[in-house]
């Protein structure tokens, strides 16, 4: 096992006579240390036997306190062992190590790990991902009265009951199913962190329904027709048209990372930045259909500026805001550029990125290049996604077949 324990003294420090008596932990050749909360002398350290000497004066029996570390570290060695017998051991990091063989009988909870999650989520500016663990969490808490409880706890009789509980207030199974995915999320975060255990992991068994509403695409033609519309310079319908023109050109990208694009994201002709949601990179070539709209967006700016005008704040909470509101009037604008075409179908800021997706799909591209063109972290996902834009191409599968039946 290229994983160990040791009891030693922490000698780094020159300046004093008293060190610390450490765990140190080796995994693939890095070290951290672990602390017991004593302090020694070299003198009352037997580093050979390592045992604390019955010379040492900080404790009544210096033999219970060196059954009482052999106990700690008999019981972090068997912890190690049982990781390395699941074979998880050699892909954690040594921190994920640190955090599971320092874990005490008093468990992480549920709500304090979902907490930290969120303050986290927030201090890298994430702060849709925050708001939705929020409304997660504050579901959870309504259904067990704010009650607290471990990740042990959290198994299938509980996710059949939150179910349960849930519908029967009248709530919608689309709004359970953006809950229990988040569930799912930090249940996951929680055991690579090491504070829950997989063998507890009740969403194996337990299937999240899908509640969500219909994606709409649009066919190329319904696309062309809201680029080819006559609108007056300058307007807000104008601007939407574009925006909503931007977004299908640059590979579906969403209204949130179009917010936050700037102009020092544009790189030798080509849009260079990491989606807010994902982390995952873009790197889009610049065509020529997607010039003029950019230099309408650019025109009198300065490389540090956003291309939108939609962030005001530096504060991602205040952004975040800003750019929620700025969503909502531009889905104001997309349902009467919609009308203004003749498109009878309910459009939103979602439209263009679904609309890029069923047509790089209807045009038999690969599943990895649309994956990676949408900036999805799994090809999983884009499965998902693309699962939800195809039953216009099954109704024309359909219709050919029983043309052929009846012809």
């Amino acid at each position: 096992m290229a994983t160990y324990l040791k009891l030693s003294l922490d000698t780094r420090r020159k300046d004093t006579k008293i060190f610390p008596l450490i765990f140190r932990l080796t995994h693939n050749r890095k070290t951290t240390s672990i602390g017991t909360g004593h302090k020694l002398a070299t003198s009352e350290w037997d580093e050979k036997r390592q045992k604390i000497r019955l010379s040492f004066k900080g404790t009544e029996s210096p033999a219970r306190l060196n059954n009482l570390l052999q106990k700690k570290m008999a019981h972090m060695v068997d912890i190690l062992t049982q990781l390395e017998d699941k074979d998880r051991l050699k892909y954690m990091s040594i921190s994920e190590v640190r955090s599971h063989i320092t874990r005490t009988t008093n468990k992480v909870t549920f709500y304090q790990f979902a907490e930290q999650q969120i303050a986290d989520l927030v201090k890298s500016n994430r702060i849709g991902n925050a708001r939705a663990y929020k409304h997660a969490l504050k579901a959870v808490k309504n259904f067990r009265n704010d009650k607290d409880f471990s990740f042990d706890e959290l198994n299938l009789d509980f996710l059949n009951r939150f179910e349960k509980h849930h519908l029967a207030k009248g709530n919608k199974l689309g709004g359970l199913s953006v809950y229990l995915r988040t569930i799912r999320a930090i249940n996951r975060k929680a055991i690579k962190a090491g504070v829950a255990d997989k063998e507890g992991y009740a969403f194996d068994d337990y299937v999240i329904r899908n509640g969500k509403p219909e994606k709409r695409a649009l066919p190329i033609d319904a696309i062309r027709k809201i680029a080819e519309l006559d609108l007056e310079k300058d307007t807000a319908l104008f601007r939407d048209r574009n925006i909503f023109m931007m977004s299908f050109l640059l590979n579906g990208m969403s209204y949130v990372d179009m917010a936050h694009l700037k102009l020092s994201n544009i790189v030798d002709g080509r849009i260079r930045y990491s989606r807010k949601k994902t982390d995952e990179p873009y790197n889009i070539k610049i065509h020529d259909q997607l010039k003029p709209l950019l230099s309408y967006f650019t025109e009198g700016k300065k490389r540090s500026d956003y291309l939108l005008d939609v962030v005001k704040s530096e504060n991602p909470i205040e952004s975040y805001n800003q750019i929620v509101w700025a969503r909502k009037r531009y889905n104001d604008s997309l349902k009467k550029l919609a009308k203004l075409a003749g498109i009878d179908e309910n459009i939103t800021s979602y439209a263009a990125r679904h609309s890029f997706a069923s047509s790089a799909n209807d045009m038999g591209i690969p599943l990895t290049a649309i994956s990676q063109m949408l900036g999805h972290k799994r090809i999983s996902t884009t499965q998902a996604y693309l699962a939800g834009l195809k039953k216009a191409k099954i109704d024309e599968y359909q219709d050919e077949i029983m043309g052929k039946l009846s012809g």
